[in-house]
């Protein structure tokens, strides 16, 4: 029985543990260690402190399936169909570019973080929130894997270190407005892209979004901020931000009411605009013991590039346990 750590629940690493327990489950005992409260990443989905049935998704809105991937990773988009974890995007979206006219967007009614949570519930891996990894070192045969000072610096060879240096990420702030139920946002649109703002570029009613408008919850708004607006401000509080990036919303939503509660996202690591080079997928640091680097920092960031990473990094695991 091989003991395999996962550092991270977002997508990729809830993805690589389903994908061990189909189909070496009598072969490996798998954990999970995420940082966070929550599992998601980039895909979590926020509740209202007042009514936990108001959620909005601060991080990722909806997927995008080309012809490509909807081809070559269809089983992964047919389960999430099946499931009802994936719908198709009906609801009006306002300045939507798409860079393939044959791609079919898809939402998540329960919110994008639901994809994660139905991956590491079909893993039955262990699952610790409130782990930040800090420092991992060799220890005989296998790797210690520690919660305190430290890095992984001495284990990259100087080209390996040069490769992850050189990811880059846009940064961007995000809003989510929650509101008692009962409360009507008339807006003739689900999402909108604003391209004349300097702050703001996205606005979505996210419930009508999603097509989750009910009496028992009132309605969520979700705000994202432009990529060069992030990148300005990235080393501000969110204290600082929430009022700013407010002051511009009720310019271009005048009539907007009141929130009950509202939530300011910082992602700091957004998107990744340049990957990391010459090892798609993933990088393996070290064969034996095994230690295998994996996200959409080696690939592209969608659900696609995470779902192609997760299948690199467990090619890697099935071939060496």
């Amino acid at each position: 029985m091989s003991r395999v750590l996962i550092v991270g629940a977002g997508l990729t690493g809830s993805l690589c543990a389903c994908l061990l327990r189909r189909e070496l489950a009598d072969r490996v005992q798998i954990v999970v260690w995420e940082k966070s409260r929550g599992a998601g990443g980039r895909m979590s989905t926020s509740r209202s402190p007042s009514n936990m049935s108001c959620t909005a998704d601060l991080g990722a809105q909806y997927i995008t399936s080309t012809p490509y991937y909807s081809k070559i990773h269809k089983s992964f988009y047919e389960e999430l169909l099946q499931h009802d974890i994936l719908k198709p995007l009906e609801a009006t979206m306002e300045g939507m570019m798409l860079k393939d006219e044959a791609s079919i967007n898809y939402v998540t009614p329960s919110g994008m973080s639901s994809i994660v949570k139905h991956y590491l519930r079909e893993s039955g891996a262990e699952v610790f929130f409130g782990h930040h990894v800090t420092h991992v070192s060799r220890r005989g045969s296998g790797w210690e894997v520690c919660r305190k000072e430290g890095d992984i610096g001495s284990l990259l060879k100087d080209s390996e270190r040069q490769k992850l240096e050189a990811v880059s990420y846009s940064s961007r702030f995000a809003l989510g407005l929650f509101y008692k139920a009962g409360v009507q946002i008339s807006v003739p649109w689900a999402a909108k892209y604003i391209s004349n703002n300097p702050c703001i570029r996205y606005i979505a009613i996210d419930d009508k979004k999603r097509n989750l408008v009910s009496d028992k919850f009132g309605p969520s708004v979700v705000v994202h901020t432009s990529v060069p607006f992030g990148l300005q401000h990235v080393e501000k509080t969110l204290e600082e931000m929430q009022p700013v990036i407010l002051q511009e919303l009720q310019k271009l939503m005048p009539e907007l009411p009141e929130p009950e509660n509202i939530k300011c996202q910082k992602w700091r690591y957004s998107q990744v605009t340049g990957s990391v080079a010459d090892c798609p997928g993933q990088i393996t640091l070290l064969s034996e013991p095994l230690l295998v680097c994996g996200g959409d920092a080696f690939t592209h960031s969608n659900f696609d590039g995470c779902v192609e990473s997760a299948l690199k990094v467990f090619q890697v695991l099935k071939s060496s346990l």
